[in-house]
């Protein structure tokens, strides 16, 4: 498939579903090959079916991003099939929202081992791998909680602040290296997200949030990080902030 991103190696982590999944499919038909990771692996075959058939080049590949060691093996497998990596899409994550007293704090540690951790662990894997190449580009999904703080998001959104401050110092890092680092902030889109929530008052809180404006698509998303990363070399996009037109905050 020819397109912008012909002979470029993108990873896209949490690609089982929602943003993940349309920004393999967008990726893909810009040329690009993609390896696809999540920890449903039947999605992921599904999601392989669905480019391969459209005449794209994938790899599937069943990934905890929370567990360094499969991230580690997630990449190493990438670059030894295709040889390189150019692009990262750190997109895992998850949006267990909850109140601070009484919280269940195994949603804690699931937070930042996944929006975090994992998504650090992959930055780590890459970032020899784009040096030695002399070229590279990490894109981090965050979100409009990474920006507004609000009562009964704090963990989630102390996971996207770390995620911002993580992209900004890994960009003063490796500019000379020729490596682009971008952030992605997305307000509401329509996704499994909020589907996640174990806190019985807070998802139902988040599904009258959500269902009081029309969504983002995760095509949405995936649109703009597509912009972001056909942009000439020199061009580095460091912060997109998207918001539905209806949302306040």
């Amino acid at each position: 498939m020819a397109g912008k991103l012909t002979d470029k190696v993108a990873i896209v982590t949490g690609a089982s579903s929602g943003i993940g999944e349309a920004t393999a499919l967008a990726l893909a038909a810009e040329g690009a090959t993609v390896a696809i990771a999540a920890r449903r692996s039947d999605r992921l075959q599904t999601l392989e079916a669905r480019i391969t058939s459209a005449g794209g080049k994938v790899l599937s590949i069943t990934t905890d991003v929370s567990d360094e060691a499969q991230v580690e093996a997630l990449v190493s497998k990438t670059h030894s099939k295709f040889g390189r990596v150019d692009i990262l899409i750190n997109n895992a994550g998850v949006m267990l929202l909850g109140s601070i007293d009484g919280a269940d704090t195994e949603d804690w540690r699931r937070t930042f081992n996944i929006n975090v951790l994992g998504l650090m662990y992959a930055t780590h894997k890459v970032l020899p791998l784009m040096k030695a190449q002399g070229i590279g580009h990490i894109v981090n999904i965050s979100s409009v909680a990474g920006r507004i703080a609000n009562a009964g998001s704090a963990v989630y959104n102390a996971s996207k602040w770390a995620v911002g401050a993580f992209s900004e110092a890994l960009r003063k890092e490796v500019y000379q290296n020729n490596i682009r680092v971008t952030i992605i902030e997305p307000g509401l889109v329509a996704t499994e997200l909020p589907q996640h929530i174990t806190d019985s008052k807070a998802l139902e809180q988040a599904k009258n949030f959500y269902g009081s404006v029309k969504n983002l698509e995760s095509e949405d998303i995936a649109n703009a990080i597509v912009y972001a990363v056909t942009q000439p070399q020199h061009v580095n996009v460091n912060e997109i902030l998207i918001r539905p037109t209806e949302q306040e905050r």
